[in-house]
């Protein structure tokens, strides 16, 4: 059996036995879908560029009938009562393995009222997944969970083999694409299988280089043959149509537009960028020159500052030693000015004495006035008649005064006045301008010699 490649896809022929013929159809197989989910990746990303990729794009059509076809590759049937299998979708095996993913759409996918079957079910999960830019995590987690994956799909599948760890990285880069489709669409029918087409893959496009090289190689050949060559041994130029050229001047005519957008877009995002960090730069001068100009005033408050404690300072303890000293001269002043407490006890004793001598002459002058008046009278009636008796009573009148005077006085009053002791008690008595501050006779504890009779 021989087999050739043509357009990246691999086609088998040839005989041999019937297992060695199905292995290798097996294989080829799985390459084929493998190279054609990798074209149709590169495809959608191309197209990204230009337009919105939805439902009505033939490239996502194309590349969601391919990753149906990979998933559904050799998948196992369900197995009923009966002992009969009955064709499943992929969905069954993506529902089960696909739960450890975090925040996935599995539920959601579940509770769609407008999608019954499974397949459709398994179509709308390719769709949200794409616009989530979680589809290469889905299909990673799911193939991570190998006792699963063997459970549902038969020996020989794509995704029990090694091309299963290609997938997840294809599926990588269409993470960059921002999918728009609507899920109650005509694609999520599932009762018409997917179909791949080829035929976008298999078309051979020529390059201008490899049109120059072939030209250059019939020169060479037709140069150097053989004389016994004709002109019909070599092949035919190799010419090309006006609408070729055509469409290759138009072709490279938008690639110019394009560059020629692309870079005005670029010039004015630089010129943009350039407007902002000359502000940004204008702006940390003008932040920076704000920042020295705070420190500076923040030295000078500070020395200032500085200055004003050592000031309140010195005149803190000018004024301590200022009331120190006022302290020791009020103290000496007192000292001198006050008598001591002995001699303000005499000085009390003296002034009480003369207090109440002076009250009693009053009282005596008083009563003995009374008296006087009254022997006065008699005296008048006698004096006339006996001269001697009136010389008796002069002797009685100087001999009371001698006894008035001669008495001494006690200090009964004294606890009336208040103690002297104390300064404030020998102001007290300077202060008595009149006599109402004084006990009156006729209230006081007098001398029962003194009483009048």
């Amino acid at each position: 059996m021989a087999s050739r490649s043509l357009g990246g896809l691999s086609v088998s022929r040839g005989g041999g036995s019937k297992k060695s013929l199905s292995a290798r159809n097996a294989a080829v197989e799985r390459r084929n879908l493998i190279t054609v989910c990798r074209f149709s990746v590169k495809t959608l990303i191309d197209r990204s560029c230009f337009e919105t990729i939805d439902d009505s794009s033939p490239e996502f059509n194309n590349f969601a009938a391919i990753l149906e076809q990979i998933l559904s590759h050799r998948l196992k049937g369900q197995v009923t009562w009966f002992g009969y299998e009955s064709p499943r979708s992929f969905w069954d095996y993506i529902r089960v393995a696909c739960r450890k993913v975090s925040q996935n759409c599995i539920c959601s996918i579940e509770n769609m009222e407008n999608v019954n079957s499974s397949r459709a079910k398994g179509r709308a999960w390719i769709r949200v997944a794409l616009m989530e830019k979680h589809l290469s995590e889905y299909i990673s987690t799911a193939l991570r969970d190998f006792k699963t994956t063997r459970r549902f799909y038969e020996d020989g599948a794509i995704v029990l083999g090694e091309e299963a760890n290609m997938l997840a990285g294809m599926l990588l880069g269409l993470n960059a694409i921002d999918f728009s489709f609507c899920l109650k669409g005509e694609g999520l029918d599932g009762s018409f299988p997917a179909v791949i087409d080829y035929t976008p893959y298999l078309k051979f496009t020529q390059s201008s280089d490899s049109i120059s090289s072939d030209e250059e190689e019939l020169r060479t050949l037709g140069s150097s043959g053989s004389e016994s060559s004709t002109p019909e041994n070599i092949g035919p130029p190799f010419i090309m149509d006006e609408n070729s050229w055509f469409n290759k001047c138009k072709r490279v005519k938008q690639k110019y537009q394009l560059t020629l957008e692309q870079k005005g877009y670029l010039e004015e995002l630089l010129r943009l960028r350039e407007n902002q960090l000359s502000e940004s730069v204008t702006q940390n001068k003008i932040l920076l020159q704000r920042i020295e100009d705070s420190d500076l005033a923040h030295k000078l408050e500070k020395e200032q500052l500085e200055y004003i404690i050592v000031e309140l300072q010195d005149q803190l303890t000018v004024l301590k030693n200022n009331d120190l000293r006022s302290r020791q001269e009020l103290t000496a002043h007192l000292t001198n000015q006050w008598p001591s407490p002995g001699a303000l006890d005499v000085n009390a004793v003296a002034l009480d004495t003369l207090l109440y001598r002076k009250h009693n002459k009053q009282w005596y002058e008083k009563s003995y006035q009374s008296l006087d008046q009254l022997s006065a009278e008699g005296s008048l009636s006698q004096s006339s008649l006996d001269p001697s008796h009136s010389q008796e009573g002069d002797g009685k009148h100087d001999t009371l005064n001698l006894i008035s005077e001669g008495k001494e006085d006690t200090p009964s009053l004294l606890g009336l006045c208040g103690s002297l002791t104390s300064v404030a008690s020998y102001k007290s008595l300077t202060s008595l301008k009149s006599n109402d501050y004084l006990a009156s006779p006729t209230t006081e504890m007098t001398s029962p010699g003194l009483t009048p009779s």
